[in-house]
C-alpha cells in the first residue's frame, strides 16, 4: 500500500483502469454473464475494454450476447470508466496549475473558479452529483421512450443503462442496431444529444456555466473563463457545421426516401455522436466516402478536456486555428480572444496531436497487416477506409464501426484492445510527463537555420 500512495497520478491512471479492464473481463469470462456461449478471454477483454475506456465497440451485442448480468458489468465498467477519466482530468488541471503558489491559487480562483473549491474531494463529489442528477434525468425522458415499446422492466432498464452510457460518451447500446429504430424520435435524439454533449464539454465548462447563470457574485455575474470560451465555441462550431455538411452530402444518399425533419434530427445526431459517443441512427456502410472522412474528422477531434469523450480535444483544434490564424498575420505569437497562449502550452498542443497522428497510423498498420496479410488494394478497395474509420474510432474511444469489428481476427482484437486503451490514458498521461518533466535548464546549443516546406 505505501508504494500504491507514492505513484505519480499517470502511473496511478494505468494501474486503474488495468485492474478495472482485468476485473471487468474476468466477471464477463463467467458462464452466467452471456445469453449464450460463455465468452472467450479476448473477447471478454475486448468488451471490458470498451466498456471501461467508454469506447463502444463491441465483437458480441450487448442486447442479445450478454446476459442481465453481463449487462450491468458493462454498465458498471461504463459508469467508473467516465467519472474516473473526468475526475483524473479535473485533477491534472489543477495539479499543474495549483502547484505554483498563493498567487497563482488567487489567479486560477478569480478567472477560471469564480467559487472557489475548498478542497479536491468538494470537486470530486460536485463531478459525481452532476453525473447521477444528468444520468437519472435522462433516464426519466428515455424511458417515456422505451418503456411503452419494452415494457416497464426492460424500459426502465434500458433507458437507465442508455443514459449512463450517454453522458460517459460510451455509445454502448442494449439494441443490435444502435438507436436506429428511434431515428424518427424527437424525445429520444434529443435527450441522448443533450446527454452527450453535457458529458462532453468537461465539468469545469458545466461549472462555469452554473455559477453564471444561478450564482452570481456580490450582484454582479462572473465571466466566462478563456477555456470555456475556446470549449463553447469550438463545440458550436463542430456541431453546426458537421450537421450541415452531413444534411448536405447525404439529402440525397443514405437520408434519401425521409421527410426533411428527419433528415435535419438525423445530421444533428450524427454530428454530435461521431465526436464522442458512438451511437447511430442511420447505417454507417449506407454514407458516401464525403460523410465518412468529416466523421473521421470529427471522431479524431473528439470531445473537450475534463470530459468523458477522447480524441486530441477541442481546445487542441482551436488552438491549431489560432496558430495558423496568428502565423498568417506575421505574429509570432498565439493570440485567441484577445489572450496570448503561452508558448509551452502550444508546444504541448503540438506534441500530443503528432503523437496521436503517428499512434493511429502504427496502429492502422498493423491491423491491415494482421487481417489482409496477402490482399492487394484491387481485392479489397473498401479495407483501407473501414479500418481506418475503425481506428480513428478506437483511438477517439467513439465507437461508431463500419462493420469491421465483428470481421477482426485474435491478433486484430489485441490491437483494437490496446489503441483503445492508449487513446482513453495514454494522451493524458503523456501530456503529464510533458507538463512536468519540461526543464527550463535543458541545454541549448547555437542556432543553424534549415529550409522548410
Amino acid at each position: 500500500m505505501g508504494r500504491l500512495r507514492h505513484l505519480a497520478p499517470g502511473q496511478a491512471l494505468i494501474l486503474y483502469y488495468a485492474v478495472a479492464i482485468l476485473v471487468g473481463a474476468a466477471a464477463l469470462s463467467l458462464p452466467f454473464a452471456s445469453s449464450g456461449e460463455s465468452l472467450s478471454f479476448v473477447d471478454a477483454l475486448f468488451t471490458a475494454t470498451s466498456a471501461q475506456c467508454v469506447t463502444g465497440l463491441t465483437v458480441v451485442d450487448t442486447g442479445s450476447g450478454l446476459s442481465l448480468f453481463g449487462q450491468i458489468v458493462v454498465l458498471f465498467l461504463i459508469q467508473t470508466g467516465g467519472l474516473g477519466i473526468t475526475t483524473f482530468s479535473v485533477y491534472l488541471f489543477f495539479f499543474l496549475r495549483l502547484g505554483v503558489g498563493t498567487h497563482g491559487r488567487w489567479i486560477i480562483n478569480e478567472t477560471l473558479l469564480h467559487t472557489p473549491v475548498c478542497s479536491l474531494r468538494e470537486l470530486i463529489g460536485g463531478i459525481i452529483r452532476l453525473a447521477l442528477v444528468m444520468e437519472a434525468a435522462g433516464a426519466v425522458l428515455l424511458a417515456g421512450a422505451f418503456v411503452p415499446d419494452l415494457g416497464l422492466g426492460r424500459g426502465l432498464f434500458s433507458a437507465v443503462f442508455h443514459s449512463v452510457s450517454a453522458f460517459c460518451n460510451a455509445g454502448f447500446s442494449l439494441f443490435a442496431d444502435s438507436l436506429m429504430g428511434y431515428r424518427a424520435s424527437p424525445l429520444v435524439n434529443l435527450t441522448v444529444i443533450l446527454l452527450i454533449v453535457t458529458g462532453g464539454i468537461g465539468f469545469l465548462v458545466i461549472r462555469e456555466l452554473r455559477d453564471i447563470l444561478f450564482r452570481p457574485v456580490k450582484g454582479r455575474r462572473p465571466k466566462l473563463s478563456l477555456h470555456s470560451r475556446m470549449v463553447l465555441w469550438t463545440t458550436g462550431i463542430l456541431i453546426v457545421g458537421g450537421a450541415v455538411l452531413i444534411f448536405l452530402m447525404e439529402y440525397g444518399g443514405g437520408f434519401l426516401g425521409t421527410g426533411v425533419g428527419d433528415k435535419v434530427l438525423a445530421s444533428l445526431f450524427q454530428s454530435v455522436t461521431a465526436r464522442t459517443a458512438g451511437f447511430n441512427t442511420v447505417d454507417m456502410n449506407a454514407l458516401r466516402i464525403s460523410t465518412l472522412l468529416l466523421m473521421i474528422f470529427l471522431m479524431f477531434v473528439g470531445a473537450s478536456p475534463g470530459s468523458a469523450g477522447g480524441g486530441i480535444k477541442t481546445t487542441s483544434l482551436a488552438l491549431f486555428v489560432a496558430i495558423i490564424r496568428s502565423r498568417l498575420k506575421g505574429n509570432p505569437h498565439t493570440n485567441i480572444f484577445r489572450r496570448t497562449i503561452p508558448d509551452d502550452a502550444v508546444t504541448k498542443a503540438l506534441a500530443l496531436v503528432m503523437l496521436a497522428v503517428l499512434t493511429i497510423g502504427i496502429a492502422l498498420f498493423g491491423l491491415l497487416m494482421v487481417q489482409h496479410p496477402g490482399a492487394s488494394a484491387r481485392q479489397h478497395d473498401a479495407v483501407f477506409l473501414q479500418y481506418l474509420f475503425e481506428t480513428v474510432s478506437a483511438f477517439g474511444t467513439v465507437g461508431l464501426s463500419m462493420g469491421a469489428t465483428a470481421r477482426l481476427t485474435v491478433a486484430g482484437k489485441l490491437i483494437i484492445i490496446a489503441l483503445m486503451f492508449v487513446g482513453r490514458v495514454g494522451l493524458l498521461t503523456v501530456a503529464f510527463t510533458i507538463a512536468r518533466r519540461l526543464s527550463p535548464t535543458a541545454p541549448r546549443y547555437a542556432e543553424e537555420n534549415i529550409m522548410i516546406g
